[in-house]
């Protein structure tokens, strides 16, 4: 499956968006005010966003719910159910730019569009070619029992299981080693 630049983009900041959920008691709310939104527009290069307010983070909250919900979607129906929710809530209107240094690319937003509303629709056209393409599949959640991160499996085989094989994956395996070595110990 060829990802563009610009596809690659709204596919990280889609997962990273999901994943400033708070996820029980474990972990705080990553989008907790507007400073930390504006932290995460300018960490993720998001363009033509003015000043944002209490209401676009009311707005983007409600957004990164929705996401949550085609991570966990368990068939292609159900994402593209939601995927389709979100690019029409956002007034979706595809123009080609080339701004910043990047090449000829898509922006899926109206001009002028609020960042939630950006954020609905690169992000969610950027879900929408993995559902077209057959791929839902891919947008997962980390197996570790302790972690449900999201992330997109770009391995080719699909084999990828976790967020990060260097904390999550690592981890698991150390335990199961761990536990087989206390096993053949008696």
């Amino acid at each position: 499956m060829l990802i563009t630049h610009d596809t690659r983009c709204a596919l990280d900041t889609v997962v990273d968006l999901v994943n400033t959920a708070p996820e029980g008691n474990a972990a705080p709310d990553g989008l907790l005010d507007v400073a930390a939104l504006e932290d995460f527009v300018r960490n993720h290069e998001i363009s033509d966003v003015g000043t944002l307010s209490e209401f676009d983070l009311s707005a983007v909250r409600k957004i990164r719910g929705r996401f949550a919900s085609v991570f966990a979607a368990h068939d292609a129906r159900t994402a593209a159910g939601v995927i389709n929710e979100l690019v029409a809530a956002a007034g979706t209107t595809p123009r080609l730019t080339d701004h910043d240094g990047y090449d000829w690319h898509v922006h899926y937003f109206a001009p002028g569009a609020s960042v939630a509303d950006h954020l609905a629709a690169d992000c969610g056209m950027a879900l929408a070619f993995f559902v077209v393409a057959g791929e839902q599949e891919r947008l997962r959640r980390c197996e570790a029992p302790d972690c449900r991160r999201a992330f997109v499996d770009l391995s080719r085989n699909r084999s990828r299981r976790y967020c990060d094989s260097r904390t999550c994956g690592n981890r698991l395996h150390v335990a199961a080693y761990r536990a087989r070595r206390k096993e053949a110990a008696g």
